[in-house]
């Protein structure tokens, strides 16, 4: 069966899914010790969490790029995420979803957040031909997300070299075997259905 262009995929429970972010270590290093971010994170700045592992790995570059070197697996409610969906709209001007650019901006404007459709990523982190979510928190989503949406915050860097080096060394199988379990997460019309652009057809 052929992946729909737009589908969330995600690691997920009955009442959680998990999303990655990166960060230099004075951030990810405490959030993952004391299961929740710290003062120092800023909560009126936009943040951008990514259900995608690979993807998360194509942005910081396994971990290694500056100022995303902790690797960070953070567990919130799907109440919360899907809070966020519900109150989302299109990062980029759509003529499918949008009557004209000016509605968009005010729709911009007034939303605390944003969805963004970026190539879905393989172990080479070469661009697949279908896209995943990325989810940008602003305003009372950042501050939800951080004080009561996240349930616990993981330190995944080792987990990420790990899976790194494997392909290094060609181990595809391997590296294959010790990726999260992402499944299609379950949102249909009622979610994604003025997310999705470009009049494409939900999975």
């Amino acid at each position: 069966m052929q992946e729909p262009q737009r589908r969330i995929r995600a690691l997920h429970t009955e009442s959680t899914v998990t999303v990655y972010q990166a960060y230099p270590p004075t951030i990810g290093l405490p959030a993952a010790r004391d299961g929740r971010f710290p003062a120092a994170w800023k909560r009126d700045r936009m943040t951008w969490i990514k259900p995608s592992f690979l993807w998360m790995m194509y942005r910081c570059g396994w971990g290694a790029k500056e100022g995303q070197e902790t690797v960070l697996a953070v567990e919130i409610s799907r109440d919360g995420f899907e809070w966020a969906l519900r109150n989302a709209c299109l990062s980029h001007y759509d003529k499918d979803v949008h009557p004209d650019q000016a509605a968009w901006k005010r729709e911009l404007k007034r939303a605390p957040a944003r969805v963004q459709w970026d190539p879905e990523r393989d172990l080479r982190l070469n661009a697949l031909p279908y896209r995943s979510l990325q989810l940008g928190l602003a305003g009372d989503a950042s501050r939800l997300y951080a004080d009561e949406w996240t349930v616990s915050i993981r330190d995944v860097t080792p987990l990420a070299h790990r899976i790194h080096a494997l392909v290094r060394d060609g181990e595809l199988d391997a590296a294959g075997r010790l990726m999260p379990e992402e499944r299609p997460y379950p949102a249909g019309q009622e979610l994604l259905g003025q997310l999705t652009g470009q009049k494409s057809r939900l999975g």
